[in-house]
């Protein structure tokens, strides 16, 4: 036995720190180069988790920019979005103050710059794909007609006699119903 070989002292010098390096020791070259290859496998692991790690922080930095450019886009199509209609209405606008502006202007003329005007804007009315609601002879529909009252009349009953205000839709979407007289 080895053990016996020693002497006293250098069986006194083990300690459990010796004993656990001895055994965990690689008694062959090829325990050896494992033990380096394993070493290397976690180092290329270890590489591997950095780079994920970094691929995630990218994704969650350009998921942040993707929101946030999505945030201000909306915020710019909120504070634009009637820009070509109120560029639209301006020349209505321009109409309308180039007939103030007439000094000796008869009832005809007025008559006839007031037409123009209604036409300009009907113009950009459609433009924009808002429909006049005149329901004149219809059925009452409380979906785009408000009833203001109901009036004994040869019409069929429910059906719209008078209209009192013209409503309008946006896009199929009633903006102001139309103020209606119902017969009985």
């Amino acid at each position: 036995m080895q053990h016996e070989d020693k002497t006293p002292e250098q069986q006194e010098n083990k300690t459990p720190e010796t004993e656990l390096q001895q055994e965990n020791a690689p008694a062959t070259p090829q325990e050896a180069g494992a033990a380096g290859s394993i070493d290397d496998r976690i180092a290329e692991l270890e590489a591997k988790l950095a780079e994920q790690q970094a691929a995630v922080l990218y994704a969650k930095a350009e998921g942040e920019n993707i929101r946030r450019r999505a945030a201000e886009d909306i915020e710019k199509a909120r504070k634009f979005a009637l820009e070509k209609f109120s560029s639209e209405l301006l020349a209505v606008k321009d109409s309308l103050d180039a007939a103030l502006n007439v000094g000796s202007a008869t009832l005809e003329s007025y008559r006839d710059g007031v037409e123009l005007t209604a036409k300009q804007l009907t113009a950009v009315f459609e433009k924009f794909s808002i429909v006049e609601i005149n329901p004149v002879g219809e059925k009452f529909d409380p979906n785009k007609h408000q009833a203001i009252g109901t009036v004994e009349s040869e019409a069929e009953s429910n059906t719209v006699v008078n209209v009192l205000q013209k409503g309008y839709t946006l896009n199929d979407r009633v903006l102001r119903p139309a103020l209606v007289m119902v017969a009985k």
